[in-house]
């Protein structure tokens, strides 16, 4: 479980990210990796985590293969109220700030399928999905479904070695209220082309810290993500974070930094785009909509009282999602 990082040309600095390999039978390594990586900046490697190579390349594939479809076709599967389904290039604005228009990526939302009619399916992360039509995508539905519930145990088994990173038992985010009944996001990505100009607020992806508990991100070979350690900083120091072949590049999300009382850092990243392609696969995972996110009893103390008011997981996801993405009647309003 060595240490790695690469360079890109352009780039303001490297990186260099822990590894965590999840076959490994020294538990207490691992969890000695992913604490230094959880103090530092949130980000580290998993592999090893049992999802075959092959099965990832079919991922990526039968992901191609919608995004390639007319843009006519992929509107017909439009992201609902429940943000299952496609979401346009500019449909997502991160960072307000300095961002002039929104995110130049598209992407498609698969959640934890709930049948309409089963009282859970009124919760806001819960419900059907939305699916391209299957006589064009054969296969489809099926392999992003198995994707779903592959990298729902990946995480799972990376949630064990972070309770254990935080004095926790090792089930501590297995229980039921928590990862038990999980909101688990599968979000395809397709980046486009476009050169980024920061100085002219354009973004493959804006600036931002993910919602959640942990995000699972594969990528292709093309470069583009970056990190900032230190938001605060001025200026801000932006890191390249290499793509690695088989890996998952794993981040820690705002509700483990609450939960944590900000000893584990949620950190800012983007995506610049190089005028290369580029295509990922992020896998978002929250625990469950009654959760209440409070202060672990391992990180209070007299001396460091807990830093934020207990709250709710729906409460919490459900503004951040509004915060970032464009009212749906936008494109009522195209259409007629």
């Amino acid at each position: 479980m060595e240490n790695y990082g690469q360079s890109k040309n352009g780039a303001e600095a490297q990186t260099v990210l822990n590894c965590i390999d999840l076959s490994s039978p020294d538990i207490q390594e691992s969890v000695s990796l992913l604490k230094q990586a959880c103090l530092d900046c949130g980000f580290f490697y998993v592999v090893n985590h049992g999802i075959s190579q092959e099965f990832m390349e079919e991922v990526f594939s039968q992901s191609k293969r919608f995004f390639k479809l007319p843009l006519n076709e992929k509107m017909k599967v439009l992201r609902n109220e429940k943000h299952r389904g496609y979401t346009p290039v500019l449909d997502e604005l991160l960072d307000p700030d300095t961002q002039v228009r929104g995110d130049y990526k598209e992407g498609y939302y698969i959640g934890v399928a709930v049948p309409e009619g089963d009282p859970e399916s009124e919760k806001p992360f819960y419900g059907p999905n939305v699916w391209p039509a299957s006589d064009c995508l054969r296969g489809w539905r099926e392999t992003m479904e198995r994707f779903h519930r592959e990298a729902l145990e990946v995480a799972k088994a990376v949630a064990r070695i972070i309770a254990l990173a935080l004095d926790l038992d090792a089930d501590f985010f297995d229980k039921p209220e928590m990862l038990g009944q999980a909101i688990a996001t599968l979000r395809l990505l397709h980046y486009e082309g476009q050169i980024s100009d920061p100085s002219k607020g354009m973004y493959g992806a804006g600036a931002h810290s993910d919602y959640g508990l942990i995000t699972l991100l594969a990528t292709d070979e093309v470069a583009g993500l970056q990190i900032c350690k230190d938001r605060d900083a001025k200026p801000q120091l932006w890191e390249d974070v290499a793509p690695m072949k088989g890996a998952f590049i794993v981040n820690l999300g705002d509700m483990l930094e609450r939960w944590s009382n900000c000893i584990f850092k949620s950190t800012l990243h983007r995506v610049l785009g190089t005028g290369r392609e580029r295509y990922s696969i992020a896998f978002f995972v929250e625990p469950s909509h009654d959760c209440l996110v409070e202060c672990l009893p391992t990180c209070k103390s007299d001396k460091n009282p807990p830093k934020f008011p207990p709250i709710k997981c729906e409460t919490y996801l459900s503004q951040r999602y509004k915060d970032t993405h464009a009212d749906l009647n936008m494109y009522n309003k195209q259409q007629t």
